[in-house]
């Protein structure tokens, strides 16, 4: 089972996503069987932030200066999951999901699920540097995603 601890630190989120920790907790019991770590102990955390801060952990972990849409930040260089592991942290700025501003609450919500499994991925070990890489994680991306897409609009 996968416990994901949410921490906001900017009021825009509050608007769109009431209850934070129980979207994503319930959001990540939604995954198809293999990401879901039954029998296991797994956690996370997720920062929920805003452009000007993650721009500011973008220049000093990857060298770009500009914000960008989520980080990851694995706990282990090679994905390995024991009975009990910390995956890493994920952060995600409100400003890029939120765009066009025009985004009912159920469209951010959809897009932030889809930034969320792709930040989710990073910390299993998956990239996209190389075209083949890319295309293995945009294949789990898509089944991630489509196990889950009509139940967004009831998740908290």
């Amino acid at each position: 089972m996968i416990d994901i601890d949410v921490v906001s630190e900017s009021n825009l989120w509050s608007k769109k996503i009431k209850k934070k920790s129980i979207f994503f907790n319930s959001l990540v019991r939604l995954f198809p069987k293999k990401h879901r770590f039954i029998k296991k102990r797994v956690s996370l955390t997720i920062l929920l932030s805003n452009n000007k801060n993650i721009k500011k952990l973008n220049k000093r972990f990857r060298s770009k200066n500009k914000p960008t849409d989520v980080l990851s930040f694995p706990s282990e260089k090679k994905f390995n999951i024991k009975r009990s592991s910390y995956l890493g942290d994920i952060i995600i700025s409100y400003e890029f999901v939120n765009k066009p501003k025009t985004l009912n609450h159920l469209e951010l919500k959809k897009k932030v699920v889809k930034i969320f499994i792709h930040g989710f991925l990073h910390l299993m070990g998956y990239d996209h540097i190389k075209l083949k890489d890319f295309k293995k994680m945009l294949k789990e991306e898509e089944k991630i995603y489509n196990s889950v897409k009509t139940k967004i609009a009831k998740i908290a």
